[in-house]
């Protein structure tokens, strides 16, 4: 059995720190708006993958995605969850103007549509200044994130660290991607996407990953701002690591140490052990090296626990949302720290040598979740985690 990567003895939580909490989520998915639906499929293990029709896929390979009806706009969903988020957050309009909008996001949807000097006015700071500007947000300290599937979380990780230093009492965390031609064009000429139809993470015989949308919204702030105002506490955010390991340019490093060591970070933050640990909602794209790499990162950074921690990956039935999915998964992984149940590992077919993870398989399974872990890896040997604990 591999060791876990040592950690201090005893861990230490970071003295003088401001404990961080979340206090309210929002999220849009092919599922429809609002938390309860998507986490609903997520503990069900329903899949919502069919064919796009929001533009035309007949010449491609591989014809489906996770998508919400109609011709839904990234800028409209965008300030949609937003408002819930801070709706539910209980942040006067007063709290909004001094709090600060990290935006996680591919870029301007205009910006292919512009051409010349024009093109700066559609820069991904310039949209999400103006994101924030419509919520109502600080336009001065707003930030945006482009960097792939990692892209929400390290907005997530920034907010943290700024919260438990006192720079700031709460951010609004937004992430969105709607699936569009250009990228699904990209993705199935590089034969990433599951030519069966489903995304199968750590499964025998998977095909690839599968895009799906997600927009969501995530208020972060200090105890002691949320407590003087009496909101309700979702979730602490007790650790937050990253790391890089540079390995390739696409493909993961095969022993996943970059992953382990982010993993490490966000357990010695919050001063914990792996044991601690009651779930991991795993980055799980589906794909052959991405999904073994995991597996052994997962063993490097738990040790013996890693044989018997519960497992899945929510991508599984709401798909490879970009530079959002990590913040939907976040939302998934605290809502079902929430309810106390593990959300499924959908479209399993069989074990692999390779991944060697306890993958929860069968729906309605209860359990008490103190702590639970979301990790995800980009593309250039980036990896972020997230540990949430029970408020």
């Amino acid at each position: 059995m591999t060791d876990a990567i040592a950690l201090a003895d005893p861990p230490v939580a970071r003295r003088g720190a401001e404990p961080v909490v979340i206090t309210a989520a929002a999220v849009s998915s092919a599922f429809g708006r609002g938390v309860a639906p998507l986490l609903s499929a997520a503990l069900e293990g329903t899949p919502g993958f069919e064919t796009v029709r929001r533009f035309d896929v007949a010449d491609r390979r591989v014809g489906v995605a996770a998508t919400l009806p109609g011709s839904p706009t990234l800028g409209d969903e965008l300030d949609q969850v937003i408002h819930e988020a801070c709706d539910e957050a209980g942040l006067s309009s007063g709290r909004r103007a001094q709090c600060p909008l990290y935006l996680a996001v591919h870029g301007d949807p205009d910006l292919p549509r512009t051409q010349g000097a024009e093109a700066n006015e559609h820069s991904a700071a310039a949209f999400a200044r103006s994101v924030a500007k419509r919520a109502g947000l600080s336009t001065e300290a707003a930030r945006a994130y482009t960097s792939a599937c990692v892209a929400a979380s390290t907005a997530v990780a920034d907010a943290a660290a700024a919260v438990a230093r006192g720079r700031v009492s709460s951010v609004v965390i937004a992430a969105g991607y709607l699936v569009d031609p250009d990228q699904f064009a990209l993705f199935d000429a590089g034969r990433a996407l599951a030519p069966d139809g489903r995304v199968r993470p750590f499964s025998a015989r998977r095909g690839g990953l599968l895009l799906g949308d997600g927009v969501g919204a995530l208020v972060v702030e200090s105890t002691s701002s949320a407590q003087r105002r009496g909101a309700k506490i979702l979730a602490r955010l007790a650790g937050w690591g990253r790391a890089g390991d540079a390995y390739h340019v696409c493909r993961p490093r095969p022993d996943g140490a970059g992953l382990a060591r982010a993993i490490t970070a966000a357990m010695q933050r919050a001063a914990i052990r792996p044991e601690a640990i009651d779930y991991v909602n795993a980055h799980g794209s589906g794909t052959e090296h991405s999904d073994a790499a995991e597996a052994a990162a997962l063993h490097l950074a738990l040790g013996e626990s890693a044989a018997t921690m519960p497992v899945s990956s929510t991508k599984s039935v709401h798909g490879q949302a970009l530079e959002a999915g990590a913040l939907i998964e976040l939302i998934v992984t605290v809502h079902a720290l929430r309810a106390g149940r593990l959300p499924v590992n959908a479209g399993y077919l069989g074990p692999d040598e390779a991944c060697r993870l306890n993958l929860v398989l069968e729906t309605g399974q209860e359990r008490p979740i103190d702590y639970a872990l979301s990790i995800n890896s980009a593309f250039g040997g980036a990896n972020t985690a997230l540990l949430v604990g029970a408020p």
